[in-house]
C-alpha cells in the first residue's frame, strides 16, 4: 500500500502550469515544511496536484498556511543538463485542505473561499444542483 497524510506549512504559493494538448490540464506544484517529532528541524515534502486539484491550491493556498493533504508517494529520475542524474520524490496529491481555521498561519487574512450566502455555522450553502463530481476533497 502506497498511501501518504501530511500535515505541514507552505513553504511558498503554489505553482501552477499546463499540459500542452487538445485538453490542457492544470498541474499545482508546491513544497509543505514539516516538522520533525523530536528534533527542531522540517523536512520539505513536494507535492504536486491535477486538475480541479490543482486550480484550487493555485487559488486558495498561501505561503505559511497550514495544509493537511493525502496521496501516494512517486520516485524518478532524470538526467539533468549537465548530464547528471537526478532524483526526485513527489506526493501526488489524492485531497488536500486547510488544517487551520481561517487567517491562520500568515499573520492576515486567510484567502479561503467565502460567500455572502454562508450560515451561521460558517459553511457555505451549496445549491442542489452542484453535485461535487470532482472537487478537490472527493
Amino acid at each position: 500500500m502506497n498511501q501518504a497524510i501530511i500535515c505541514g506549512r507552505l513553504v511558498r504559493d503554489p505553482e501552477i502550469r499546463y499540459t500542452n494538448g487538445a485538453e490542457a490540464k492544470a498541474v499545482a506544484k508546491y513544497t509543505i515544511a514539516v516538522d520533525r517529532m523530536k528534533d527542531k528541524e522540517a523536512d520539505f515534502i513536494s507535492c504536486v496536484a491535477f486538475g480541479k486539484s490543482a486550480e484550487f491550491a493555485e487559488k486558495y493556498f498561501r505561503k505559511g498556511q497550514r495544509v493537511l493533504i493525502s496521496g501516494r508517494i512517486q520516485t524518478s529520475s532524470y538526467t539533468n543538463k549537465d548530464g547528471q542524474k537526478v532524483y526526485t520524490t513527489d506526493v501526488l496529491i489524492a485531497t488536500q485542505e486547510f488544517a487551520d481555521g481561517k487567517g491562520a498561519g500568515t499573520g492576515q487574512a486567510s484567502s479561503r473561499p467565502s460567500s455572502s450566502n454562508a450560515s451561521a455555522d460558517g459553511f457555505m450553502n451549496i445549491p442542489d444542483s452542484v453535485d461535487g463530481e470532482g472537487l478537490p476533497f472527493n
